[in-house]
C-alpha cells in the first residue's frame, strides 16, 4: 500500500492505462508540456510524447469533435477539460455525437472516449468556474456519468472507463485533489455502475456523491453521538443510478435524505426521488428529504459562496428532523 494523493492517483491510471494499450492518448488545454492545470499528467508529455498527449487550442469544440473521430477509428481519447464549465462549448459534440453514433450507425461504430476534468464550488472560483455539469448531461442518451471521490475509486474507476467502449464523462471536484489515501500496489478496477456503502447503518439512507461524501461523513460522527446510526451511500455512478444498492437500503431503513452539490432544480437529487418514488413508494416511512445547493450562480465572495451549498451541520439537522430519535 503507497500513500496517494487524488491527482496523482489518477495520473497513475493515465498512465497504466497509456503503457498498457497504445490506442490511449490524452488531449486537452495544457495537458502536454505544462503538465495539466491540476497536474494529472504531469509527466506523461516526456514519456509518450506529442502524439498521444496533445495540447489543443482553447476550442474545447474542435478537440472535442476530433476525440469523437478518434473514437470511431478505435483509438480511445481521454479529453481534459481545464475546467468542465468549458465543456458546455462541446455540448453538441458530447450529445449529439459521442453519445448517439454508436446507436444511429447501428452499431458500426463504438464511441470510446472519457471526459475528465475538474469542477463543483471550489474556494472563491467565481460563478464560471463552480458549474456542476452532471444534471445537464444526465438527460443525454448513450453517455455514461461517474463522479470520484476517493483516491482510490478515483483511479480504478479512471481505469475502467479508458476501457469502456461508449462515452463516460468523469467529474473529479476540484477541492478532492488534495486528499490522500493508501493505494494498493496490485492493479484494480472499480465498475463503473456501482455505488458504493460507505457506512452501514439502520436509522436512515443518506445517498450522497463527490465532495459531499465527505460533508456527509464530517456530520456522522455528532450523530453518532447523539443515538443516531445512519447508513451512508456514496452514489457514484450518476448515469445509471444504482438502483439495487439504494433499494435495499432504503427496505432496511425506510427513510432517505439526499445530500447533493448540484442545483435543487433539475438536479441528480430531483432524478433520485423520482425513481425512489417510483420503485420503493411504499418501503418510505417519509418523504424523502433533499438537501442541495441554491438555485443561483456561485457568488464570488466567500461567505456567501459557503451558503449556497450544504454543509455538515444542515445534514445534522436533517437527520434529526427525519429520524426524531432521542436518547
Amino acid at each position: 500500500m503507497a500513500e496517494t494523493l487524488l491527482f496523482n492517483a489518477l495520473r497513475e491510471a493515465l498512465d497504466e492505462e497509456m503503457a498498457r494499450d497504445s490506442a490511449v492518448f490524452v488531449l486537452g488545454e495544457d495537458v502536454g508540456q505544462y503538465g495539466g492545470s491540476y497536474k494529472v499528467t504531469k509527466d506523461l508529455y516526456n514519456k509518450y510524447g506529442e502524439l498521444r498527449v496533445l495540447d489543443t487550442p482553447i476550442a474545447e469544440n474542435s478537440f472535442t469533435g476530433l476525440a469523437v473521430g478518434a473514437a470511431m477509428t478505435g483509438l480511445r481519447p481521454v479529453i481534459e477539460g481545464m475546467n468542465m464549465g468549458f465543456l458546455l462549448l462541446a455540448f453538441n459534440q458530447i450529445s449529439n455525437n459521442a453519445g448517439m453514433l454508436r446507436y444511429t450507425s447501428g452499431g458500426n461504430f463504438k464511441m470510446p472516449m472519457v471526459i475528465r476534468g475538474p469542477g463543483g464550488v471550489g474556494r472563491q472560483l467565481g460563478a464560471e468556474h463552480s458549474q456542476r455539469l452532471e444534471a445537464y448531461f444526465q438527460a443525454v442518451p448513450g453517455l455514461k456519468i461517474v463522479a470520484c471521490s476517493t483516491p482510490y475509486n478515483a483511479k480504478g474507476l479512471l481505469k475502467s472507463a479508458i476501457r469502456d467502449d461508449n462515452p463516460v464523462l468523469f467529474f473529479e471536484h476540484v477541492l478532492l485533489y488534495n486528499l490522500k489515501e493508501n493505494l494498493p500496489e496490485t492493479e484494480y478496477l472499480v465498475p463503473l455502475d456501482k455505488a458504493e456503502i460507505v457506512r452501514s447503518g439502520k436509522d436512515v439512507t443518506i445517498v450522497t456523491y463527490s465532495r459531499m461524501r465527505h460533508h456527509v461523513m464530517q456530520a456522522v460522527p455528532a450523530l453518532v453521538k447523539e443515538g443516531y446510526d445512519p447508513e451512508v451511500i456514496d452514489l457514484i455512478s450518476l448515469k445509471p443510478l444504482d438502483m439495487e444498492t439504494i433499494g435495499e437500503s432504503i427496505r432496511k431503513t425506510h427513510k432517505v435524505i439526499i445530500v447533493e452539490e448540484c442545483m435543487k432544480t433539475g438536479g441528480i437529487g430531483a432524478e433520485l426521488i423520482a425513481s425512489i418514488s417510483d420503485r420503493f413508494f411504499d418501503e418510505l416511512d417519509a418523504p424523502v428529504l433533499r438537501l442541495s445547493s441554491q438555485d443561483i450562480p456561485t457568488p464570488y465572495n466567500g461567505n456567501l459562496e459557503r451558503l449556497t451549498i450544504v454543509q455538515p451541520n444542515q445534514i445534522v439537522e436533517a437527520v434529526q428532523k427525519m429520524v426524531a430519535l432521542r436518547v
